[in-house]
């Protein structure tokens, strides 16, 4: 079957993201026999008009939308990106009568709202390599799902993830925007945040790539389309099987290195296993802290505390790899106490930045939503599709916003809004920087000639 693929991500801050679940795909169906043509609407310039005319000009048999984001998780600056899909299935349809599928990690947390909201035919949810081609495959023979929503538990692993089918021409556009590449190493999240959807898109279980084929990936994102940087989009990096070290072993044997970056836990890592990355290239590292007191970060289901984020921040920065922490304040136990000591905790923290949300994006599925019904915050009838945001009972949203606004006014390596800083970094990009936007924020460290001719015009 001939199949157009299309991404409806249209958030683009700080940087813009190559769909990599789309390419996935793609690379699933390419692999079965099928023809698959991608396209994006970022990179069409968020036209619903160039999409059409890409319908026109490859008459699909089947249309597939890859929905990344419900919105933005920013209390303080909302953006539903929904409505986008709603818009381009109407399009759709007034073009051709095939087929519309979604599927995407936005849809597969709540798919059934988002189908009635976009007016989209079926949907996947969990894994689309698997599920799309199933689809794909029983339509060719003229057999559709009775059922609009199809799901399966995520199973894949090892060879069976497959390496992404790259498009060249959107490869080309979104390495402008920072020079950076997006790479799956594994699936599957074994922690138990309350807030965190990943267990409930992914499976409780890690499911590894070969690391052979991992690293292949990299070479042919810096060989043939001269990624400058690559970031690992795992849930966490550092896992506690290891896998992990695997994948830098296998860079390292290979001699490949590039500056990488990824999310990791505070726990688990030692100096020999951050040398290790570093020789592969680690230039950065965005640290899951998420919550700022040991209150707070025991209620939020973490298995660490704030000591051993401060460990950890130490660690990176002994070996000059810059880091970013990202932290909610009114989580579950939050008090007007906590507030207090984890903005100090905050901005008593060195080498570092720190992005700062208000409020808990509230998840379907997740205990967070369980625990906000309980306390009478949301209902049994919500589809959550419009944000709702945990606050913790008896902590007033305005006193909150004000007391995080004063607490890191002036603090320029600490963000509140988290997206005070958006429209610079995307300036410094389309001026031709590359790389991790931590490390423009940090502050840059000098090199040898540039302190021995500052000493020397003292």
């Amino acid at each position: 079957m001939r199949i157009l693929l299309i991404s409806a991500n249209v958030a683009s801050t700080p940087y813009s993201v190559y769909p990599l679940g789309m390419s996935m795909v793609a690379a699933s169906l390419c692999n079965a026999g099928h023809e698959v043509q991608q396209c994006d609407l970022i990179q069409s310039d968020m036209s619903l008009d160039a999409i059409v005319d890409t319908i026109r000009e490859y008459l699909p048999e089947m249309l597939g939308i890859s929905i990344r984001n419900i919105d933005n998780v920013n209390l303080l600056n909302e953006k539903r990106y929904i409505e986008v899909v709603g818009k381009l299935v109407q399009r759709i349809r007034e073009e051709t009568k095939v087929p519309v599928i979604l599927g995407g990690s936005g849809f597969s947390i709540m798919p059934e709202a988002v189908l009635r909201e976009t007016g989209a035919d079926y949907g996947v949810v969990g894994e689309g390599e698997a599920l799309m081609l199933e689809f794909v495959e029983n339509a060719a023979r003229g057999v559709l799902p009775e059922e609009r929503c199809i799901k399966a538990p995520p199973t894949l692993r090892g060879k069976e993830i497959p390496t992404p089918k790259y498009d060249d021409r959107l490869m080309e556009f979104y390495l402008k925007s920072g020079n950076i590449a997006a790479v799956q190493t594994k699936r599957g999240c074994t922690h138990s945040c309350v807030y965190c959807s990943y267990p409930v898109l992914e499976g409780s279980e890690i499911r590894c790539r070969d690391p052979r084929a991992v690293v292949d990936e990299i070479e042919d994102l810096a060989g043939r389309h001269k990624a400058g940087h690559v970031f690992f989009t795992d849930s966490v990096f550092n896992d506690d099987q290891n896998h992990y070290l695997a994948v830098i072993r296998e860079m390292r044997e290979r001699g490949v290195s590039i500056p990488w970056t990824a999310f990791f836990k505070p726990e688990g890592l030692d100096d020999e296993s951050v040398k290790l990355m570093k020789r592969t290239g680690l230039a950065s590292a965005e640290i899951g802290a998420d919550a700022s007191t040991d209150t707070t970060l025991r209620k939020l289901g973490k298995s660490f505390r704030f000591k051993d984020i401060l460990e950890c921040n130490d660690l990176f920065g002994r070996h000059d790899v810059g880091t970013a922490h990202f932290y909610m304040f009114g989580s579950p136990g939050e008090t007007r106490e906590t507030v207090l000591e984890g903005i100090d905790n905050i901005r008593n923290m060195k080498k570092t930045v720190s992005f700062i949300y208000m409020g808990v994006r509230i998840l379907p599925g997740t205990p967070l939503a369980r625990m906000a019904k309980r306390e009478g915050l949301l209902s049994d009838e919500q589809d959550l599709l419009e944000p709702v945001y945990y606050i913790a009972p008896g902590i007033d949203r305005k006193w909150l916003e004000k007391t995080l606004t004063d607490g890191f006014a002036g603090v320029r390596n600490c963000v509140f809004p988290p997206d005070r800083l958006d429209s610079g970094l995307q300036f410094l990009y389309r001026m031709g920087h590359a790389g991790f936007l931590w490390n423009m924020v940090l502050p840059r460290k000098k090199s040898a000639r540039e302190r021995r001719t500052h000493h020397g015009n003292k």
